[in-house]
């Protein structure tokens, strides 16, 4: 290749650069919406990338809003109502495909509404326990416990039908306990109240209760998911443990409209992709032991459809029904 060749390639090069960025430039800005409060997991989650989503799009201006309620139908309903143009997406949980089996009337189809993105990962739950009231250290031993008092301990969780409760009912299946279910408006008060004795047990979000299990206020009986946590490695899971029909975590997934252009769905897995693998949301994703492990939209959309089936189950199991 000669030095006028290079050249050209170079400035050919230049040119496609400065058009991506003017064409990033001249979008309206992306809206992400979440349908969680301030603070809480997803949230965390989203803010702490969205510097690098808005450096993988180009520059194309983010714009983070928060729309909790309702279980998440609150701002899951804007993102459905919202054009299919690619400058709209949701980031959801679990309790996306939660809802269609807890309400009885939804304002939107969960599954043929939406345009799957990518599921991202997952972040790990724990039960614990509060260690002045149950001396239990394992599931081997919180079982003998708690059978040896049916109906005389409490389980919290962050409101009925949510996917704290669901893993919560999951623990107390396998373990073959019975145990009563007190919900709280969230997971600050429900943490709050196990740490203070009210109620003795609960499964909790790892991030969230990492810090209270390392000063003694919470002890950790299990993992429930598949996998020991690096933040928590002396803790095993319940597979471990002899109970293999414990495995839920609290998963992340981003949403588009139906109906959204499948170049625009790329483009936009594509840049999601890229924020979360860039060094500083690694860095952030450990601190907050999240597995990050992106899918493509297709797998996103098999597995938006096979959990909806799995958690109906679940629901129909706890006996969980909203109006």
């Amino acid at each position: 290749m000669t030095t006028r060749s290079i050249r050209r390639h170079v400035l050919a090069a230049a040119l496609a650069l400065l058009g991506s960025v003017a064409n990033a430039a001249d979008r309206a800005p992306l809206r992400v919406v979440l349908p969680v409060s301030a603070g809480s997991g997803v949230d965390t989650i989203v803010r702490a990338i969205a510097p690098s989503l808005q450096a993988a799009l180009g520059g194309q201006t983010v714009i983070v809003e928060n729309q909790p309620g309702a279980g998440g139908l609150t701002g899951t309903q804007t993102l459905v109502k919202a054009a299919p143009d690619g400058q709209t997406i949701a980031f959801v949980s679990n309790n996306h495909v939660v809802n269609p089996s807890v309400y009885k009337k939804m304002p939107f189809d969960a599954i043929n509404d939406i345009a799957p993105v990518t599921v991202v990962g997952a972040t790990p739950f724990v039960f614990v326990v509060n260690p002045a009231k149950v001396p239990a250290k394992n599931a081997k031993e919180l079982q003998a416990y708690l059978k040896g008092r049916p109906g005389q301990t409490n389980f919290a969780s962050s409101g009925n039908g949510t996917v704290i409760h669901l893993a919560g009912e999951m623990v107390v299946e396998a373990l073959g306990a019975d145990v009563h279910h007190v919900p709280y408006k969230g997971v600050a008060p429900m943490v709050t109240d196990i740490i203070g004795g009210q109620v003795e047990m609960g499964v909790v979000a790892v991030p969230a209760a990492q810090g209270y299990i390392k000063a003694g206020q919470l002890r950790p009986i299990g993992i429930t998911g598949r996998q020991r946590v690096p933040s928590l490695p002396d803790v095993p899971t319940f597979a471990e443990q002899g109970f293999a029909d414990v495995d839920i975590a609290g998963w992340f997934a981003v949403i588009a409209p139906a109906k959204t252009p499948p170049a625009e769905v790329k483009r936009l897995h594509d840049a999601v992709v890229a924020a979360f693998a860039t060094p500083t949301s690694q860095a952030a994703m450990a601190q907050q032991s999240n597995v990050i492990a992106p899918t493509t939209p297709e797998a996103a959309t098999a597995f938006f459809k096979s959990e909806e089936e799995r958690y109906a189950r679940l629901v129909k199991k706890a006996g969980v029904s909203l109006d």
